[in-house]
């Protein structure tokens, strides 16, 4: 099924002829005729989505959907308020209640279709990103806080330039703390790479050919300094085709096509509204996400990958050299005696070396050799389709930065020398190559011959002779 909607009408017939037509389209669907089991379906049967009517016996459908958005658990449940009413002063009631969309009976199959489609893909983004940042959360990570909210920049791209002017100023009295930007086609798609770039856009459905800003709404969701703003599609009232394919190919949300009237433009404002603030929450969860998985695979000291990245790094390092052919080579390099140096000059002084380390390997290896901090003073670097001779004097180059250069502690005053020793092990080159684990393995050895010979070295492992 595509999802389970929840109709709630006083009237059986509206609920049959509403099931017939969402079942039509693979929907599963749960009825009510009161206020009160539609809270308690809700709350049993957990729908997708709800079709509330206006007019129930025992309570009004609008005050149900402020109750729903008021709480956590059903805040970000998308509701469709439906009635026969289609005065001006219900549809803002309900707008104003947080309702995702009004509908007014008898409503368009095609159009009703596609705003389902439109705000269950929108429930599994939210979803989804809610859960990624959960699991953040649960590992640790602490939510950032909130940011102040500022003005939204919203571009307002019409058929003339007039036009647009004509929405700027019929929506700045409702949105009079927001920048408003009358834009052509070519300044929207250049604004979108601005810094910063708009919070959202108003298209004409018709710009300078029928279904022009259709095309501009896939070109700047296509580029990802606009992939995730809200883009709204004026369309009118007539073009039932237009606003299912706005909705399909990716739009927001649908605004009157007259938004230079009072009557229109106030309700574009909510909708506007609504939207903005859903981004800013989903921009917040990604924002959240990203550091999360970014302080789960990094080193805090260091800002390397720490072996939870390195390994499946590897992995599909060896995987890919299995099917080129080619080679890579493993290095497992240790600092030599830095015991000493944390007992000599404290902890902050073993910091600072490892520190200066991990930015010497990193100004002298490729950017697609894997760098990993995976112990207290060991690191594990990987170069993929790499010779032996070519790894061997990259080993070379970085135990020689380490050794001819002194480190200087915290204050500035003193330096240190510090070497380092490094075991090379080489992998790949055949179908049945040795496992990682194994070729880690051989450059460990590696290492502990380049330590037991003296330190300050490079050894590479040699298979024992037959």
């Amino acid at each position: 099924m595509a999802g389970k909607i929840l109709i709630v009408d006083d009237v059986a017939t509206n609920r049959i002829v509403l099931k017939v037509k969402l079942s039509g389209a693979r929907y599963e669907t749960v009825q009510a005729s009161t206020g009160e089991e539609a809270l308690r379906l809700i709350a049993q049967e957990a729908p997708d989505l709800v079709l509330l009517d206006v007019h129930l016996p025992d309570m009004n459908g609008i005050e149900i959907c402020r109750k729903l958005k008021s709480e956590g658990t059903t805040a970000h449940l998308p509701v469709i308020v439906i009635t026969a009413s289609p005065d001006r002063e219900t549809r803002l009631a309900a707008l104003q209640a947080g309702a995702d969309e009004f509908f007014v009976k008898p409503f368009d199959e095609l159009v009703l279709l596609a705003r389902l489609r439109s705000l269950l893909r929108a429930r599994e983004t939210d979803e989804e990103l809610r859960l990624r940042d959960s699991t953040c959360r649960d590992l640790g990570f602490a939510e950032a806080p909130a940011a102040f909210p500022t003005p939204a920049r919203i571009a307002l791209i019409a058929e003339s330039r007039a036009a647009a002017i004509g929405w700027k100023a019929m929506l700045a009295q409702f949105m009079p703390s927001d920048q408003l930007l009358p834009c052509t086609r070519e300044e929207a798609l250049a604004a979108a790479v601005e810094d910063p770039a708009p919070d959202a856009y108003v298209i004409a459905a018709d710009l300078d050919r029928p279904g022009e800003g259709l095309r501009l709404m896939s070109e700047l969701r296509s580029r990802a300094s606009s992939r995730h703003a809200v883009i709204c599609i004026a369309v009118r009232d007539a073009a039932r085709e237009t606003a299912a394919v706005a909705l399909d190919l990716g739009a927001s949300d649908l605004l009157p096509a007259k938004l230079g009237e009072a009557a229109t433009a106030e309700e574009a404002a909510l909708r506007l509204r609504a939207q903005i603030a859903r981004k800013r929450t989903l921009d917040q969860q990604r924002a959240r996400v990203a550091d999360g998985l970014r302080l789960a695979v990094l080193d805090p000291l260091t800002g390397l990958y720490n072996r939870r990245y390195a390994m499946p790094h590897l992995a599909r390092m060896a995987e890919r050299a299995r099917v080129t052919g080619r080679h890579y080579a493993v290095m497992v390099l240790d600092i030599d005696r830095f015991k000493s140096v944390n007992d000599t000059w404290g902890h902050a002084a073993g910091d600072a070396v490892l520190v200066e380390l991990a930015q010497r390997l990193t100004a002298n290896l490729r950017q697609v050799d894997l760098i990993a901090r995976i112990g207290g003073e060991e690191f594990l670097i990987a170069m993929p389709e790499t010779t032996l001779d070519a790894a061997r004097v990259a080993a070379e180059r970085l135990r020689r930065v380490m050794e001819e250069t002194p480190i200087p502690l915290p204050g500035g005053q003193d330096r240190i020398s510090v070497t380092v020793s490094i075991g090379l092990a080489l992998g790949g080159g055949e179908p049945d190559a040795d496992p990682i684990d194994d070729l880690i393995s051989r450059a460990d050895y590696a290492l502990l011959d380049s330590k037991a010979e003296g330190r300050n070295q490079v050894k590479v492992f040699q298979l024992p002779a037959a």
